[in-house]
């Protein structure tokens, strides 16, 4: 893979890319970036769980403020990283910056979690566990193409939101937010489609575990891959290329967050000590950086450490960076870049212990199970609807629900199954944890709209 061609700034969609772009004093990336923060399905982000339920603190992340600090942290790793390969590579100059690096970074991490569902990562598990065990299954023999049902039975909301960016924003435009190809592929973290033979020994790889687009969006992956120079890893009849270079460090970027920032959720919360935090975050920081920090209090202690942690790794993370770039070009680097530092360990510790006492927590989990019912029963409902609209059999109960839909979804419903189904998830998947709950309620008979909830 070759920098020139991985950092192309043409777009998808774009109907004349020989034309002269008209500058208004933003790079094509920080228009990515601009485009993405105005989109509808980032700003629902303000209303989606990152790890606890969103009443909990008025401190705790939300998907948005965590899309946000990642985008960050993106930013300087992209610009470290940058400045290197461009000082290592002077071709370069004449076209690119640091910055270019780091605003593509940036843009990919601010649209990194676009895809998740209500509930975090368990309203992914409750969508896929839907189709897989529950009243979805049903739809198993009817979707004969296998890679078809394996997009349902392992929903993955990195491929949703490759969905919602290249599709479902601006649904009447080619190209959806018509972002450059490079953005796009620094956003997939897994480029593959989800159904690849189970015997290749590269699935073992972090960089292959799970997928990045569904087979309603493959033929636009394919495009985005040829247009940055992707290498292929498998055969024309497979979807599946080597990581972009950058994608690397969208992912670095979001493990430093979501390890350290969820720490110090954590802590705020009352699930981990103020010793046990210091503990945890006293190996990500070198021992010079610690002037004066005896002078805080328990709070502001816990926040200095995660401040000079994250800057202290993205240094570490830059470094790791350059010494692999030739085997991230050659596709042979197939690790997370936060697994070769020498902090590594400290991380993992982390990571531990936050399974133990934050993602296992009391509220963390009453919250997945809700997320269950409440997707679960969301998606039943809309489906059988669609379905029986579709059929032109539907009953006056499902009539109703039937205009409970955006009326997008309810105009010209396709013939295949399949993509009837991907609507609905496109549905069920955009909306906030609260309009989720709200609604679940109301088409169950538990509230009533202006009316008080029902014992």
């Amino acid at each position: 893979m070759e920098w020139e061609k991985l950092l192309t700034d043409s777009r998808l969609g774009e109907k004349n890319p020989a034309r002269q772009k008209l500058s208004d004093g933003r790079s094509e990336f920080q228009k990515d970036f601009d485009r993405i923060v105005f989109s509808p399905a980032f700003r629902r982000l303000q209303d989606k769980t990152q790890v606890f339920p969103l009443p909990e603190s008025d401190f705790v992340h939300t998907r948005l403020t965590h899309s946000l600090e990642v985008s960050c942290v993106g930013r300087s790793l992209g610009n470290l990283v940058g400045e290197n390969v461009i000082k290592r590579n002077p071709f370069l100059n004449n076209r690119f910056t640091k910055f270019h690096f780091g605003e593509i970074v940036a843009a990919a991490c601010l649209a990194h979690d676009i895809g998740n569902p209500p509930f975090g990562h368990s309203g992914e598990d409750a969508i896929a566990e839907y189709f897989r065990s529950g009243n979805g299954q049903k739809f198993k023999s009817k979707i004969r193409d296998e890679k078809k049902w394996t997009d349902l039975i392992k929903y993955e909301g990195n491929a949703q939101g490759f969905r919602i960016i290249t599709k479902l924003q601006n649904p009447k435009v080619k190209g959806g937010l018509n972002l450059t190809y490079s953005t796009l592929a620094a956003i997939t973290k897994y480029p593959r489609e989800s159904f690849i033979n189970s015997q290749n020994k590269s699935l073992q790889n972090k960089a292959y575990r799970k997928y990045g687009f569904f087979q309603a969006e493959k033929e636009i992956f394919n495009e985005v891959a040829e247009a940055t120079g992707l290498d292929c890893v498998k055969s024309e009849k497979t979807y599946w290329w080597c990581r972009h270079p950058l994608a690397f460090l969208v992912e670095a970027a979001d493990d430093i967050c979501y390890r350290v920032m969820d720490l110090e959720d954590g802590f705020r919360l009352g699930l981990i000590s103020f010793k046990e935090s210091e503990e945890l975050l006293r190996p990500l920081v070198s021992k010079q950086s610690l002037k004066d920090y005896r002078d805080k209090d328990e709070k502001d202690r816990v926040g200095y450490l995660r401040a000079v942690a994250i800057n202290e790794l993205v240094y570490e993370l830059a470094k790791v960076f350059m010494d692999e770039e030739k085997n991230i070009l050659t596709g042979k680097f197939e690790n997370e870049l936060i697994s070769q530092i020498k902090r590594a360990n400290a991380l993992k510790k982390i990571k531990d212990i936050s399974i133990a006492k934050i993602y296992k927590s009391r509220s963390v989990v009453e919250r997945e199970v809700a997320g269950y019912e409440v997707l679960g029963g969301l998606l039943d409902t809309f489906i059988n609807s669609y379905n029986e609209a579709y059929e032109k059999k539907i009953s006056s109960k499902n009539k109703s629900v039937f205009a409970l839909l955006p009326g997008r979804i309810g105009e010209d419903i396709p013939d295949d199954l399949y993509l009837r189904l991907l609507r609905i998830i496109d549905f069920v998947s955009g909306m906030t944890d609260s309009f989720a709950v709200s609604l679940f309620r109301k088409i169950k008979g538990i509230s009533l709209p202006g009316g008080r909830v029902t014992e």
